[in-house]
């Protein structure tokens, strides 16, 4: 059982971060990694609650929270990898990337300072990769069964590997120049070092997992040809079309760019890839625009800062949420409060309640925002919506209480910028490609329709991960990887005994 009084006698302390005035001159990672033994106090603190809402409410893969918070408490670090890899796959992905939804659904963040759970995750992996514990998994037994995988994020992988160790023969292909996804390209050093995912990919080889790169279903390799040559195929594709910001001006803009296209464009470079300067994105001394503000913006902002960007904005249409927990949220939902990042930290103004609704140019280019406030209001007040008014759930407003946005009259401004990046978010994959060959049902907000069990409208063809979801979180991510391998192994079972 959890040391009864440790939460009394411990307080929280958080991994710290390098020094803002030393991180921002390199793409290294910016939090440092917690001693065994700071872990291990960190972990008295753990209540091992009857009901741990931090495993069945908080972490979508449901890592056994509790169990490992007191193994790690007594030493045993072995045990500890063991319990945390038999839910989750890539543990270091999900202890550098994730925002930690189990932490608010701890017990003690009801009026206490949570368990820093996510820090001792990470440290449980990072002990298991030094002593050697990580080693290849390679079945005992093969069925004879090939399975595709389209697409190598952090879904795509977690099913690779969930499948391959079923004893069935797994080829991962990849569109881009390397094994990644969204974790290679789209998650700036900074938070995640590419050093963990190759020696993670290692390990997946080892398994006798087969990767493709610069294989596009649909371009270099015929959909018909794939389903030919597999017995079952799980698309893992991501969510990759961009939302974009419709607002006079933008189709003409050249310096304004989405988030994916800059943040890929640098861990590109930093990984010794030479750019093409007419193409390159730089934001070296320029006043920068983030428009949107998530973890996405979050990443363009401290990418820009190492760039060195003259001044960063990030601009969001929501209300600054409150500093402390929101009343009209209760424990253990995801608290609405303020968040800020260590990119954030960096020297980014974060502005609230204003909208873009112009761009200016000049021969094409953007010199400066044409913003407006926005406020929100609920349907039905005394106050009507003006015309113009948008949709929308606001910070600290439970969903049954969803609010219009509207533009607040005679309050436009122009703002003076030299490059916007769009982090608007995205909305669904792409409808070409695999999709459209195999002519896959989609819900109508473009994301692939699937059963329980993972599988879309064309038997053997499965689908997992954002393309399914919408975008979301590396962790969500690795748990749908997970969940439709088994959809795939029993599909094959069932199939196999039907033959």
């Amino acid at each position: 059982m959890a040391e009864p009084t440790g939460f009394l006698e411990v307080r929280r302390s958080a991994a710290p971060y390098r020094p803002a005035p030393d991180r921002i001159r390199d793409y290294h990672e910016v939090e440092l990694p917690i001693l065994g033994t700071q872990a291990q106090e960190q972990a008295r603190r753990c209540m091992d609650c009857g009901i741990p809402f931090c495993h069945a409410y908080g972490c979508p893969v449901q890592n056994r929270i509790p169990e490992f918070n007191e193994l790690v408490r007594l030493g045993r670090w072995r045990e500890a990898s063991e319990n945390l890899h038999s839910t989750n796959n890539f543990p270091e992905f999900t202890g550098r990337t994730c925002p930690a939804p189990c932490e608010p659904a701890c017990t003690l963040a009801i009026n206490d300072d949570a368990v820093t759970i996510k820090n001792i995750e990470n440290a449980i992996v990072e002990r298991a990769w030094a002593e050697g514990w990580i080693v290849p998994q390679p079945p005992l037994s093969e069925t004879g069964q090939r399975v595709a995988i389209v697409g190598s994020g952090p879904a795509g992988l977690a099913a690779a590997q969930q499948l391959r160790r079923a004893g069935h023969s797994v080829v991962v292909f990849e569109q881009s120049d390397r094994i990644g996804g969204l974790l290679r390209y789209g998650i700036p050093d900074f938070k995640l070092d590419k050093l963990a995912i190759d020696r993670r990919l290692a390990q997946l080889v080892a398994e006798g997992i087969e990767f493709q790169t610069g294989a596009m279903i649909g371009r270099d390799l015929s959909a018909a040809y794939v389903r030919r040559m597999f017995d079952a195929v799980v698309l893992a594709i991501g969510a990759s079309v961009p939302r974009d910001l419709d607002a006079p001006g933008r189709e003409h803009a050249r310096n304004v760019h989405f988030a994916m296209e800059y943040l890929a464009q640098q861990n590109r470079e930093n990984a010794g890839a030479t750019l093409d300067p007419e193409t390159r994105i730089d934001a070296r001394g320029k006043i920068v625009a983030v428009i949107g503000g998530g973890d996405t913006g979050s990443d363009c902002v401290g990418t820009a800062i190492r760039q060195g960007a003259q001044r960063v904005l990030q601009l969001n249409y929501h209300e600054e949420p409150p500093d402390a927990c929101n009343p009209l949220v209760v424990w253990p939902a995801w608290p609405p409060t303020l968040q800020t990042s260590s990119s954030h930290e960096e020297g980014c103004e974060r502005r609230w309640s204003v909208n873009t609704t112009g761009f200016i140019l000049k021969h094409d280019w953007v010199t400066a925002l044409r913003v407006t406030q926005t406020e929100w209001r609920t349907p039905g007040s005394a106050d009507e919506p003006l015309e113009g008014s948008h949709a929308g759930q606001a910070h600290g407003h439970p969903k049954n209480g969803a609010r219009q946005m509207r533009l607040v009259p005679n309050t436009d401004e122009i703002w003076p910028v030299d490059l916007v990046l769009l982090a608007c978010g995205f909305k669904h994959p792409e409808p070409g490609g695999p999709v459209a060959e195999w002519d896959l049902a989609r819900d109508a907000r473009g994301r692939l329709e699937t059963d329980a069990t993972g599988q879309t409208s064309a038997p053997g063809i499965f689908a997992a991960g954002d393309c399914v979801l919408g975008a979301s979180l590396v962790v969500q991510a690795i748990h749908a990887g997970r969940t439709v391998a088994v959809g795939v192994e029993r599909w094959l079972q069932s199939a196999h005994r039907r033959a």
